[in-house]
């Protein structure tokens, strides 16, 4: 039986902006080791990814609109970057009220890049260690976390927790969510 089998993994995202690396690389992983992901946006549809934040990458299916799903529907929840995504999605109550959920009912996040902007929002970073892209390092001491500059950071304090920095941690990132959650 593989790590993840039979575990439902949600993404989270906007509908523009995501860093593409950082939604198909985790994706790719987890249906690797058995796990069945889902891509949750504002609305149905498709999503548009970028590749350093710049250049146009591809457009993904959505799965399930943020208001068709709920913390029982998921054992992990991923938020992957890009400037745009995340800048977005903690602007979606809806988004943020399921980052909110997920921490409340102890279940594992991931986040990478800018993804923490998300825990941010969600007063979900106090007491917590975590990494993320350097430019949030502030946002996340404001917020009550505790910032380090590694390629992995995983916190088990209150809800299990995996932080990465950017596309080039995405080995240990992925690695680490197979081997916590799994």
């Amino acid at each position: 039986m593989s790590h993840l089998t039979g575990r439902t993994v949600a993404f989270l995202t906007s509908s523009k902006g995501i860093e593409e690396p950082e939604l198909t690389e985790p994706w790719r992983v987890v249906e690797e080791h058995g796990g069945t992901p889902l891509l949750v946006a504002p609305e149905r549809g498709e999503v548009s990814t970028v590749n350093n934040d710049l250049d146009p990458g591809g457009s993904y299916p959505v799965d399930r609109a943020y208001g068709e799903i709920s913390v029982s529907d998921l054992d992990l929840l991923v938020v992957p970057g890009g400037t745009v995504n995340a800048d977005s999605l903690r602007l979606e109550e809806q988004a943020v009220a399921l980052v909110r959920d997920v921490v409340a009912a102890g279940k594992p996040v991931a986040a990478i890049c800018h993804g923490p902007w998300a825990l941010v929002e969600a007063d979900a970073v106090r007491g917590k260690q975590l990494t993320s892209y350097p430019s949030l390092a502030t946002d996340i001491r404001n917020a009550g976390g505790s910032w380090e500059d590694r390629e992995v950071v995983v916190d088990h304090e209150g809800f299990p927790l995996v932080t990465s920095r950017n596309p080039d941690d995405l080995k240990a990132f992925t690695s680490a969510i197979v081997e916590l959650f799994g």
